[in-house]
């Protein structure tokens, strides 16, 4: 591959949008997610804690029904030129396996990496440098539920199959739904996938996955933001809990509680934080496959074929407007 890459950068991620939403999320005292992408430093955490935790890495079953997954999809993308697009693409490890099968079926490929974090597009676009030629890989930075325009952004060149691996679960659904309902075509594929718990028991599935979360990996990641702004570990207590949100759906929340006063400054704006207040750092809400079925159907979205792990915590689902 060259020794520089081109990367596309959508407004909703020029410095200036970045600054009014890093001050909302402040104000709000709920911390937009991308925050926990936004340095490199942060990427790394996060690509380690991956690796660490992520079933596809080490459940042979979760990684069996992706495999099956990529298969099918490889079938249903009948044309001999395809572009795959990686919606919060991470490294692009499930991207590249998909990638490899499509061109091992003879089609031509094309790859557009995108996500909100520079450092994880071009890692990906790196991951998936041995399949796809440095020409036929266009990056793309941009906050998704802030994006208009997204189709036009990833072209409409040729038949698209379109990755959301794992995303979710990080964003409220009737935010990032329409967005990816906008961007698909009738003729375009969608592989969705999502953290579950057991349809039999909601509440307890979550309890069981709960670690997957509070560990010390996880927690460095999230604190990684507030570190930056000037907080220290004494200030205050990392707490994660099951809350139960609108229609029954069920998310983990991870929250910061100041057990002492703290004023953290951007530029020129100061924010106090009391003893007593507390901070969102990140949820991550899990269904069941009735529940993702029902979400998708919402949006016009049938799912064709689905898997689900044995154990119920993770699924794809194969999806057509």
């Amino acid at each position: 591959m060259p020794l520089f890459a081109n990367i596309a950068v959508h407004e909703s991620q020029f410095p200036e949008k970045v600054r009014r939403d890093l001050l909302a999320s402040l104000r709000r005292r709920q911390v937009n997610h991308k925050f926990h992408y936004d340095s490199v430093k942060q990427t790394q955490k996060w690509l380690a804690l991956h690796q660490q935790f992520s079933p596809s890495r080490h459940d042979a079953d979760c990684r069996r029904i992706y495999d099956q997954s990529f298969l099918a999809a490889s079938r249903a993308c009948k044309a001999g030129s395809i572009q795959l697009v990686g919606l919060g693409c991470g490294g692009g490890q499930k991207d590249t396996r998909l990638l490899k099968l499509l061109k091992k079926s003879g089609k031509r490929i094309f790859y557009t990496p995108c996500d909100v974090s520079a450092a994880m597009v071009l890692t990906a676009r790196k991951t998936a440098s041995s399949v796809v030629s440095g020409g036929n890989c266009f990056p793309v930075v941009c906050d998704l539920p802030a994006t208009n325009g997204l189709r036009s952004l990833l072209g409409n060149r040729r038949p698209t199959l379109v990755t959301f691996f794992g995303m979710i679960p990080n964003f409220e659904p009737h935010e990032i739904m329409p967005k990816l309902a906008s961007l698909l075509k009738p003729s375009d594929t969608l592989l969705f996938s999502a953290n579950l718990a057991p349809e039999a028991d909601y509440k307890q599935g979550l309890k069981k996955i709960l670690p997957q979360y509070d560990n010390v990996a996880t927690r460095d990641w999230l604190m990684t933001f507030l570190f930056d702004l000037g907080v220290e570990l004494s200030d205050g207590r990392l707490i994660f809990d099951v809350e139960t949100m609108r229609g029954g759906l069920k998310r983990i929340v991870a929250r910061f509680h100041f057990r002492r006063r703290r004023q953290v400054t951007v530029g020129q704006d100061m924010f106090s934080f009391k003893a007593g207040e507390s901070i969102r750092l990140f949820f991550s809400y899990r269904y069941t496959p009735e529940r993702v079925r029902t979400l998708l159907a919402g949006y016009g979205l049938k799912v064709l074929d689905q898997w689900v792990t044995g154990s119920q915590e993770e699924g794809v689902f194969l999806c057509r407007k």
